[in-house]
């Protein structure tokens, strides 16, 4: 049964960016949207304000309503900031996030979101196997 969840979630997840897309001819770049909040130049930045308010809550609803255990790391907080600051050097980089190239961009059929989905999940794959063999 806890394939459910994640199956539930994935189908909010493509409603929402369907739904954004539709409704306000947004892409659903998490990146792009927090950006949007601390450009002051950005037109209607409330629509980012629900949006980002919206993930928190979903959280929380998630925590109360839904028994799931802790996830525990064992990283000081030094290279969990660190990994952070390298995410968003990507995410510049890459023009794009995760979310606004892996979810949005392959649905539109971006041949540039492919690209770059492609390049970001191999980095991963080879990060990990990096951490867990040498280091």
């Amino acid at each position: 049964m806890e394939w459910m969840y994640s199956f539930l979630g994935g189908i909010i997840i493509g409603v929402s960016v369907t739904l954004l897309l539709w409704l306000n001819g947004r892409v659903t770049g998490i990146s792009g949207i927090i950006y949007g909040l601390f450009n002051w130049k950005t037109e209607k930045i409330l629509w980012r304000v629900y949006f980002i308010g919206g993930l928190v809550l979903a959280g929380l609803v998630g925590k109360i309503f839904f028994k799931t255990e802790a996830i525990l790391h064992e990283e000081s907080y030094l290279k969990l900031v660190f990994a952070g600051l390298l995410v968003g050097f990507g995410t510049v980089l890459g023009s794009g996030c995760t979310s606004g190239h892996g979810v949005c961009g392959l649905s539109r059929l971006s041949p540039r979101s492919l690209a770059s989905t492609l390049v970001f999940m191999g980095v991963a794959v080879l990060t990990v196997f990096i951490i867990r063999t040498v280091l």
